[in-house]
């Protein structure tokens, strides 16, 4: 199987390390072809803290993806998450040399990398220049500026910024796995692309990413990304107030969450209890659901404040920006009871909750329907839109090299003086379009093979 058949998509969080592999089938739609997943140590709050545990859950999972697909992994699309992304608004512009010529996606490109220019606070990098409106000369709101014409093109930018050491570590640790990264996405976007539907995203949106280190936070209006976020809390902090509150060992914590815990205490029997099997011959003991519930509720509400202080300074309860669509809540973290009434409660917006399994084809047992694989899957449709534009991009390179070839040809069989003929190469040389990434590795890879001939 030719690697360009296949994308990977690897989920480093805090809880568990997934990596999924899929390919686009005749339809359009995603087949899965191997799960690959192993319980993440080194991993705290979406933060690298231990570079060899991390490397060890990485090759886990993706040994046993490689073993389920059938196939070699080298390649891999990795989320990012964690407490040091941020995210700002920034206006920029250029001035085009040719405005009698229509904007290509070049100079886009070329304002993109100019924000990508932009001095950030020490030991920062930017990892997403995300176009949201675009101005053309005075003409402004413009969705798709492209096949326009115009001299100045501006545009307003969402730029998400990380700790360049936070980068740094992942990127590390995805290379002593043996693999490569192809891109660093941010999580909450890759989410967004799995369980969000085109008609939320222009109604306005919010997806809540609860994982097991953070809550991840996009707002999305007039199909428009408007705000990402990271909140430093998720599934695990409530585990460990279970543990302290209930004084209970951590694995029964998480079981007695995952099974019987709820996010509003009203609904709960105060005679309802479970029982908890004792350490090393000590009795066992009794746990009121309700008093599990309370628990919860405290630390869930806290979550939820925050996630609504987001709403508000983004500015969700104005009229021109309010969310129409709501909250889609996803991530594992949103399989807790009653998450959905309680978000309704404090936030005063209709939630739902995002599963992930709308554009895969072939999940018939359902393993992938949880919205824990939200943001795997996310990943891995990143991965593939990748592999389209790298396939796309490397056809038209070796068009435009074909065309410029024959050029070439004609002016030195054409009987002009080897002067002339010189020059006018150079005027196509000077006219050759500008090659995207995969379009350079193209040129790069045949002339290599030309050399050896």
């Amino acid at each position: 199987m030719e690697t360009n058949e296949f994308a990977v998509g690897l989920d480093i969080g805090t809880t568990k390390i997934v990596a999924i592999v899929g390919r686009k089938n005749a339809h359009g739609k995603i087949e899965i072809m191997g799960v690959g997943q192993s319980k993440s140590l080194g991993v705290h709050k979406g933060i690298v803290n231990n570079i060899s545990q991390t490397i060890g859950s990485i090759q886990a999972a993706v040994s046993e993806a490689e073993k389920s697909a059938g196939i070699t992994i080298k390649n891999v699309t990795v989320g990012i998450a964690g407490k040091h992304i941020r995210s700002l608004q920034h206006s920029d512009y250029i001035m085009r040399d040719h405005p009698d010529q229509y904007i290509t996606e070049g100079d886009i490109e070329q304002l993109k990398n100019q924000v990508k220019k932009l001095v950030m606070l020490p030991g920062e990098e930017i990892i997403h220049v995300l176009p949201q409106e675009y101005k053309v000369d005075s003409e402004g709101e413009i969705q798709e500026p492209v096949g326009m014409h115009g001299k100045r093109l501006e545009a307003n930018f969402h730029v998400v910024v990380g700790q360049m050491g936070s980068i740094r570590n992942i990127a590390r640790c995805v290379k002593e796995a043996g693999l490569e990264m192809e891109a660093l996405t941010l999580e909450p976007l890759a989410s967004s692309e799995a369980v969000l539907t085109q008609e939320e995203k222009e109604a306005g949106v919010a997806i809540v990413d609860i994982g097991g280190g953070t809550t991840d936070v996009a707002i999305f209006k007039d199909n428009i990304i408007r705000h990402t976020c990271v909140i430093p809390y998720g599934g695990g902090i409530i585990t460990d107030d279970i543990k302290e509150g209930c004084s209970i060992i951590e694995n029964h914590a998480e079981k007695l969450k995952v099974k019987f815990g709820s996010a509003v205490p009203e609904l709960e029997k105060d005679s309802t209890y479970v029982t908890i099997p004792g350490l090393h011959g000590r009795s066992d003991k009794e746990i009121s659901l309700k008093t599990l519930a309370q628990i919860i509720n405290a630390r869930v509400e806290e979550i939820l404040e925050m996630v609504n202080n987001e709403l508000k300074g983004y500015g969700a309860y104005e009229q021109k920006k309010k969310l129409i669509a709501g909250i889609v809540l996803t991530g594992g973290g949103s399989n807790l009871r009653h998450l959905r009434q309680l978000s309704n409660y404090i936030t005063g917006f209709d939630a739902r909750i995002g599963y992930a399994n709308e554009y895969v084809a072939n999940d018939k047992n359902q393993y992938l329907k949880g919205p824990e694989f939200a943001t795997s899957i996310g990943l891995l449709m990143e991965s593939l839109k990748i592999r389209d534009k790298k396939s796309v991009s490397s056809k038209g390179g070796e068009q435009t090299h074909e065309e410029l070839e024959h050029k070439e040809t004609e002016l030195r069989t054409g009987g002009i003086e080897e002067a002339t003929a010189d020059s006018s190469v150079e005027k196509i040389e000077k006219n050759k379009p500008k090659l995207t990434l995969g379009q350079s590795i193209m040129e790069k890879v045949r002339k290599f093979f030309e050399e050896v001939e």
